[in-house]
């Protein structure tokens, strides 16, 4: 454990970067798909010479800036504190092997911000055409965004054999390329693709529905209308390239949401199984409201309705973020670091050498064995469990003495193939003392077993699950 643990009570770290991430992705994706919007329509306007048009894309293209620039931007960097506590061996070994990948992002970056506000403040100050082409810049640059940071979230998901081969060897920035096109990148980019035009319908959507429909029905028809058609290409590839994302993603993966979805029949709704079905049960939502309230009564569509349709695409979001995540177990890194931050190639020398070997970050008050027993609870757990909340050990231990959490442990530690953990959650690493203190931290915080009486002897005994 190189660096001290971030404890974040209740919720942990993970949920931090994640409720982060939910409302990034739908403003940073928006960033995309807003960026071909406003010069496709302002192209439209133009070309028809539709001034009430113009005037309506000014305001959403400030409305845009604001959302993009200012929130998406500060989100942004909430992102990478909220990584760089939570996982910082992840993020290194990221941001090592990415580093020139960063770099060009933050150019197009910079280029999206600038030219963002340049297409807000020109409006009737330059011609027309010529603050046509500063949008076309914005939407290229915006696009390049997304390739570029497509690359290196499949690559945390599927990095390659290629580059798998000279993981730890250091020489790792030979296979840069195969690692960012990774077996999972054009499927992903198309994905996400589908994504940043629906919600450049969607947000366009909440700009449309505060167009006044007395005053102006037909503007208020025709833009409602024309938005609402930006869903359609994500409803019809969708499916399609779903497929094909699921075929690129490695079997061991898989099959944790294969199992998930074959528990839907016997009733036994696991988290991937509910994550599906909530997809599916938002996505054909979404597709409800927006044919009956916006392309058939274009004039009644209000703000309620697109602030419906906001948060629903918000719900399915989140799901198909959380089933990306999900697919990662037990690993943050495929195949190479497992969630809790212990390299794959560390394992053996961990559990001869000690976890806490080299570690600054045991607590030196109290007992010394429940001191080690935190830390290892803190470095190799707390990444995805907390004490007494989100996966909380008080409720995941309920009931089991010591010796039932010794052998839990025991088989985390094993790892054998037939392991039912060995599916989502890392091995357990460090030697037969450390494990034994996390052990005995562990039974601390196991709520007491209750006493039951026995039929044999009418004597009570302690009840073990």
């Amino acid at each position: 454990m190189n660096y001290p643990f971030w404890t974040v009570p209740h919720i942990g770290s993970g949920w931090v970067i994640g409720l982060i991430a939910i409302f990034h992705v739908m403003i940073s994706h928006f960033a995309v798909g807003g960026g071909l919007y406003l010069p496709l329509a302002e192209r439209k306007a133009l070309r028809e010479g539709r001034r009430d048009w113009l005037e309506t894309l000014r305001g959403h293209s400030k409305f845009f800036l604001v959302l993009t620039g200012v929130f998406g931007a500060v989100s942004g960097v909430g992102i990478w504190f909220a990584i760089g506590l939570a996982h910082p061996e992840a993020t290194s070994a990221l941001i090592h092997n990415f580093v020139f990948g960063w770099a060009v992002e933050w150019v197009f970056f910079m280029v999206e911000l600038s030219t963002a506000a340049v297409y807000y403040y020109t409006w009737d100050r330059i011609p027309e055409r010529l603050h046509l082409t500063v949008g076309w810049v914005y939407a290229v640059a915006s696009l390049f965004t997304l390739v570029i940071i497509n690359g290196i979230l499949t690559f945390m998901l599927t990095p390659g054999a290629s580059w798998l081969a000279v993981a730890g060897t250091g020489q790792e920035a030979s296979r840069f390329w195969p690692a960012f096109f990774n077996p999972t990148y054009w499927p992903s980019l198309f994905l996400r693709a589908c994504v940043c035009i629906s919600l450049a319908g969607i947000w366009a959507l909440v700009t449309c529905s505060r167009i006044d429909a007395d005053r102006q029905p037909e503007l208020k028809t025709e833009l409602v209308r024309w938005s609402a058609q930006w869903l359609v290409p994500s409803f019809v590839a969708m499916p399609f390239l779903l497929t094909w994302y699921l075929w690129c993603v490695p079997e061991s993966q898989r099959a944790l949401l294969s199992f998930g979805m074959s528990t839907i029949g016997p009733g036994v709704f696991t988290q991937v199984t509910r994550t599906v079905l909530i997809i599916i049960m938002t996505s054909a939502t979404i597709v409800g409201v927006v044919y009956f309230f916006a392309w058939r009564a274009p004039r009644d569509f209000s703000l309620a309705h697109a602030t419906a349709i906001l948060a629903l695409g918000l719900a399915a979001t989140a799901s198909g973020e959380y089933a990306r995540e999900m697919l990662r177990k037990p690993y943050v890194i495929g195949h190479y670091m497992f969630s809790n931050g212990v390299r794959r190639s560390a394992r053996d020398a961990l559990n001869r050498d000690g976890y806490l070997t080299h570690s600054l970050w045991t607590r030196p008050n109290g007992d010394p064995q429940l001191a080690r027993g935190e830390a290892m609870f803190r470095g190799e757990c707390m990444a995805c469990h907390t004490p007494d909340a989100y996966r909380g050990m008080k409720t995941l231990l309920a009931g089991r003495n010591r010796e039932a959490i010794g052998n839990l442990l025991g088989m985390l530690h094993a790892y054998k193939p037939d392991s039912p953990y060995r599916a989502f959650m890392p091995p357990l690493v460090g030697t037969a003392n450390e494990i034994d203190a996390l052990g005995d931290y562990l039974a601390t915080l196991a709520p007491a077993a209750k006493p039951v009486a026995t039929q044999e002897t009418g004597k009570t005994a302690v009840a073990r699950r």
